[in-house]
C-alpha cells in the first residue's frame, strides 16, 4: 500500500522528534566526538558524526528486519554486552594514556592522525554497543502498536530517527568548532580525561551489573 505525501511528513516528523529527543541523553560517543572537534578538527568531527550516523542506521535497520529479537536472549544479551564494555573501556585507557604520553598542557598535532582513523574510531566505538538494537526494537515496536504503522510506515520513522542523530551531532560539532579558539588548551585536556573517566566507568558499571547475580525474590 502506497503511503501518501502527507502521512509520510508526519511520520517523518514524528520520527525526527523522537530521535531528537533520544539525543538529549547524552553519552560516551558524545562527548568522544566533542573531545575529536576540539583536538583535532571541524571535518575530524564531520566524519565522526558520519560514522555514528551510519551506525545508527545499520541497527535501526536490523531492528526493524527483526533482528533486535536474538540479542533479547539473555545469554547473549550478556556476552555482547561484556565485550562492548570491554571495548569501552579500551578506548577509555587509550585516551588517558594519550593524554599522559602527550602532557597536560600538549595539544595534538593534528598532522599525525588522519581523517579515516578518526572515522574509525568512532565507528568501532559506536558499534561496539550492540545493545542499541534491543533499544532500537523496543521504539520501533511500541510506536507500530501505538500508530499502527506498517513495516515500510516504520522504515520512514526509522530514517527520520536517524536523522536526528545527524542533525544534533553536526550542529554540536559546528558549536563546538566555532569556540575551538576560545577554548583553553587546560580545558581541553580536562575534557580528554573526562571522556576517558566516562568510556571506563560506563563500561565497567555495565560490566558490574551483567555479572551481579540477581536477587531472588523468595
Amino acid at each position: 500500500m502506497a503511503i501518501n505525501m502527507k502521512n509520510g511528513f508526519k511520520i517523518f516528523k514524528n520520527g525526527l522528534a523522537t530521535g531528537l529527543f533520544l539525543q538529549l541523553a547524552i553519552g560516551p560517543v558524545f562527548f568522544y566526538i566533542v573531545d575529536l572537534t576540539l583536538q583535532r578538527s571541524f571535518y575530524d568531527g564531520l566524519v565522526a558524526v558520519l560514522a555514528v550516523t551510519i551506525v545508527d542506521y545499520l541497527y535501526i535497520t536490523l531492528s526493524i528486519i527483526g533482528i533486535g529479537k536474538l540479542l533479547e536472549k539473555k545469554k547473549t544479551k550478556n556476552v555482547f554486552g561484556i565485550v562492548s564494555s570491554i571495548v569501552l573501556i579500551i578506548f577509555g585507557a587509550i585516551i588517558i594514556k594519550g593524554m599522559i604520553d602527550n602532557g597536560l598542557s600538549a595539544t595534538v598535532d593534528i598532522k599525525s592522525v588522519s581523517l579515516l582513523s578518526s572515522f574509525l574510531s568512532v565507528f568501532f566505538l559506536t558499534i561496539s554497543s550492540p545493545m542499541t538494537i534491543v533499544f532500537f526494537t523496543s521504539i520501533f515496536t511500541a510506536k507500530a502498536v501505538e500508530y499502527n504503522y506498517t513495516k515500510r510506515e516504520l522504515y520512514i520513522f526509522g530514517f527520520s530517527v536517524g536523522s536526528a542523530t545527524f542533525l544534533f551531532m553536526g550542529l554540536s560539532v559546528i558549536l563546538f568548532s566555532l569556540l575551538k579558539q576560545s577554548v583553553p588548551i587546560a580545558l581541553i585536556q580536562v575534557l580528554n580525561l573526562l571522556v576517558g573517566v566516562i568510556l571506563i566507568g560506563y563500561g565497567a558499571i555495565r560490566i558490574i551489573k551483567i555479572l551481579k547475580p540477581k536477587k531472588s525474590n523468595l
